[in-house]
């Protein structure tokens, strides 16, 4: 019998003293930075510190009376194991921009009451929702309060890690020239002064990377720009000499990081400061004085970096080549062991993958914590073994292996699924529909200007046909050796914004899948490239763009139900396979050799 007590049952105990020593009602913990990070460092990962819950994204609020963890359904089966016994509520919304939590508020917290939440990470549009929905419920806001850090007695320090150049070849755009970008944007908008908190747009900017958020090449910093200067703010001794050199030879000083807020509020009356309000926080917003006006409009860095140029095209297609020629490795040994009866575990899969990739030319690191899911466990969208919970792979089933890795010419992400011993006609069949599904997106042509969720179901439509659907979005913007995940496009049923707008040069993912609980999972993701297309009909309807697919490795034929496939969709993966095969033939020899021309023979 398992006698143990959550431990979120304690720190709940004591966020609830805090509350009553400060008169509060209720204490709102996102998931976020003052950054408004996804991935997070260790000091501000109070929601998993707090609830237990290790998902990348969900919300947490605390009343005197009640806890709810707010998650969408990629993490549900997850959450409800990692919450069991702590005395916290899964509440299960539809998607990560549901704002169920501010509901939960209005009813645990009576009128005249108040809600803390540290205003140092809560972002600014988010913050804006917040305080309506509360101030039509008669209820306050506090934003001055950190209760986390008068609870939690071990909280990690800062990261420390060096910050380095990301330099030539794989740069092929000068510090300055960037520079330049970001600052003729700002004088369209008249602004005399650009806040920047979002760290990848920061290493953009500054062509910086860094190691102090697990998975992603950046540092935590932020800028101020003016029309002929820059500020970075880093935590000292983090910038060596010789960069802190060339930095200032582009005009970007060095100041330190906790001297943010301060120069903010420093700014002299009568500047124009350009913010992004979906990517600062209220925090730092506050710290502006009255007599700066604050012109609201994305970060220019966001749209211009997520425009990949044809040399960084050319490097990224580099990347994808090591990437697969590292998967060709990995899998030839991955079937030889099975076939030999050795236990492989999913452990056992992330090593080896992880050991294939480190050695190739210009590999850094993973892009994301690798998810290897045999069966039930596939059917978590972030499913993550654990030396003290994962699963064996032996008997029949599939294997879905969702992975990437961080290169100095490009980030890769991608997902495969495999047979393991003996697979039914039901397996063939999901596999079959999710492949149709990525297919169908990956060959459609769109006008240049369309908005990423309107080619959402596009991907969903083979799903829906029969009936079924997935949960999470098709598709997500990836960085150019920076974050995996990268806006501003999105293919996904978020509300289109113009700011979504495919450009030629975007890399994002196609990713459907179909999820049986407990029984399988399966997704089939690529990266592709947004390419214009020249047809006789521009002239008269605009530019259109095609996708082109930069993953390079086989797609398991084992697990396709061929009735299924009309003539065109066979025609496209055979294609597919032939280019896979073309380019990756000459990186690999032996064994992964002979696996890829088995795995990609024509179907």
């Amino acid at each position: 019998m398992d006698t143990r007590v959550h431990p979120a049952r304690e720190r709940l105990l004591h966020v609830r003293e805090a509350l009553a020593r400060h008169g509060v009602q209720a204490l709102l913990v996102p998931s976020a930075d003052p950054h408004l990070s996804e991935y997070l460092p260790g000091h501000w990962a109070g929601r998993e510190w707090l609830s237990g819950f290790t998902g990348s994204v969900g919300t947490l609020a605390v009343s005197a009376e009640s806890a709810a963890l707010f998650a969408d359904s990629r993490y549900w089966v997850q959450a409800e194991r990692e919450l069991d016994g702590s005395g916290i509520e899964l509440v299960r919304i539809p998607t990560a921009a549901a704002t169920h939590h501010i509901d939960w508020l209005v009813r645990q917290v009576p009128r005249g009451g108040s809600v803390a939440v540290d205003g140092q990470v809560l972002g600014l549009a988010a913050a804006q929702q917040l305080r309506g929905a509360l101030d039509s419920a008669g209820v306050a806001l506090r934003t001055d309060l950190d209760l986390l850090a008068e609870v939690w007695p071990d909280r990690p320090a800062l990261p420390a890690a060096r910050v380095y150049a990301h330099a030539s070849p794989q740069v092929v755009q000068s510090r300055s020239a960037r520079l330049s970008q970001v600052r003729e944007a700002m004088a369209r908008h008249g602004a005399t002064h650009h806040f920047v908190s979002t760290v990848d747009d920061a290493a953009w900017i500054t062509a910086l990377r860094g190691a102090d958020v697990d998975y992603n090449p950046v540092f935590l910093s932020h800028l101020l720009l003016t029309l002929s200067g820059a500020t970075l703010f880093v935590g000292g001794g983090k910038v060596p000499a010789g960069l802190a050199g060339e930095l200032a030879a582009d005009g970007v000083a060095l100041a330190d990081y906790g001297q943010a807020a301060a120069a903010l509020a420093a700014l002299p009356s009568g500047s124009v400061l350009l913010v992004d309000p979906k990517r600062i926080t209220l925090g730092f917003r506050q710290c502006v004085a009255a007599g700066v006006r604050v012109v609201e409009a994305i970060n220019p860095s966001t749209l211009l970096k997520s425009r990949k140029g044809g040399a960084e095209a050319a490097f990224i297609r580099e990347a994808m080549i090591e990437d697969g020629a590292a998967m060709c490795a990995f899998y030839a040994w991955f079937e030889a062991a099975l076939a030999r009866g050795e236990r492989i575990s999913e452990l056992t899969v992330d090593e080896r993958l992880s050991a294939e990739r480190a050695k190739r030319p210009g590999f850094v690191g993973l892009s994301f914590s690798t998810i290897a899911g045999f069966n039930g466990n596939g059917a978590l969208p972030h499913y993550r073994a654990t030396p003290e919970s994962y699963a064996w792979i032996e008997g029949d089933g599939l294997l879905l292996i969702d992975s990437g890795g961080q290169y100095l010419g490009g980030t890769t992400d991608i997902t495969r699924v495999w047979p393991i011993g003996t697979v039914g006609n039901a397996h063939r069949r999901d596999f079959t529909l999710v492949l149709k599904a990525t297919m169908a997106l990956s060959r459609t042509r769109f006008p240049r200007g369309t908005p990423g969720p309107m080619l959402d179901a596009i991907a969903r439509a083979p799903l829906w046909a029969e009936g079924l659907d997935y949960g999470h979005g098709t598709g997500h913007g990836v960085g150019y050796f920076l974050n995996v995940h990268e806006g501003p496009q999105t293919i996904s049923k978020a509300i289109p914004e113009p700011v979504m707008a495919m450009e030629p040069g975007m890399v994002t993912s196609i990713e459907p899948g179909l999820y049986r609980p407990a029984q399988w999972g399966i997704r089939i993701e690529n990266l592709v490239l947004n390419v214009p297309v020249a047809t006789a009909e521009n002239d008269a309807f605009g530019a259109m763009l095609d996708f082109e697919t930069l993953t390079l490795c086989p797609i398991d034929t084992r697990c396709i139900e061929r009735d299924l496939l009309r003539d065109d969709e066979v025609a496209w993966l055979n294609a597919y396979h032939a280019m896979v095969r073309e380019r990756l033939a000459p990186r690999v020899a032996g064994e992964a050799l002979a696996w890829l021309e088995r795995r990609t023979h024509p179907l």
